[in-house]
């Protein structure tokens, strides 16, 4: 086993958890919602929010695979990536409520948690620059011209869904969050 094979795989559980905490929400708001005589409505904040952090999930999960070669097993790099991903964490478990039946639609949870959500993602992205240009191998990658770009535009609509008022504002700039990444996918 390399030294990545076990870093990762320490990283790939509370990850993967990570995921399964938004799409369990997810089935708790769709289960709530089909109940007989259920008035939740789910509304598209929250599901958008959700779909967002899975994206960004997949999005550092693939770039843990460029730092494959310069991160190596100490007990830094464990605290690291146990603290970066256990955030990650807390953000999934935040995106959908516990109980969504006891919440009438769920965009309402959406103003209530997205700064956190979006907050504690933000606070990642900084670190995970930090590292990026701590680490020389991997400066490179960063100071690309399109990285750069693409960046900054995820920064910026990541702060403008933490401060727009308003559903349709903050719909709008939920879709082009996802869409920003989905375009990063394709690319």
């Amino acid at each position: 086993m390399s030294e990545f094979e076990f870093i990762f795989a320490l990283f790939g559980l509370l990850l993967g958890l990570s995921i399964v905490e938004v799409l369990g929400g997810l089935a708790r708001a769709i289960e709530a919602r089909l109940r007989p005589g259920a008035t939740v409505r789910i509304g598209w904040l929250t599901p958008l929010l959700g779909i967002f952090v899975l994206l960004d999930l997949l999005s550092f999960w693939q770039a843990a695979w460029t730092t494959r070669d310069v991160v190596g097993v100490s007990g830094h790099s464990l605290m690291a990536i146990t603290l970066f991903a256990s955030a990650y964490y807390l953000a999934a478990h935040l995106v959908f409520p516990r109980e969504p039946a006891e919440h009438g639609e769920l965009d309402s949870h959406f103003f209530r948690v997205r700064r956190i959500v979006l907050g504690v993602m933000l606070a990642l992205l900084a670190c995970q620059i930090g590292f990026y240009l701590a680490t020389p191998a991997m400066t490179g990658l960063l100071m690309r011209p399109l990285a750069v770009v693409l960046t900054v535009i995820l920064a910026a609509l990541m702060v403008a869904a933490m401060l727009v008022r308003g559903e349709r504002l903050s719909t709008a700039v939920m879709v082009a969050l996802v869409a920003r990444y989905l375009v990063v996918y394709l690319l």
